[in-house]
């Protein structure tokens, strides 16, 4: 039996992957209050990174196998 290699992901789609995941968790840690002491201005950042990334990521050619 032949071993089968996980498809490549491609580096905007892990970039939009860990910019979302990062944004979620200061996001969700900030309301707990554990990451209280940062400001606003750094979330609104974070989440505006996560949307341009999202668009530049729907925007481009699909890769072909």
């Amino acid at each position: 039996m032949s071993k089968s290699k996980p498809p490549k992901i491609a580096p905007l789609t892990s970039a939009l992957i860990i910019s979302i995941a990062i944004t979620i968790m200061v996001y969700v840690l900030r309301g707990l209050g554990i990451l209280g002491f940062i400001p606003g201005s750094i979330l609104l950042l974070l989440i505006a990174v996560s949307i341009i990334l999202s668009i530049v990521y729907s925007i481009r050619p699909p890769r072909r196998l």
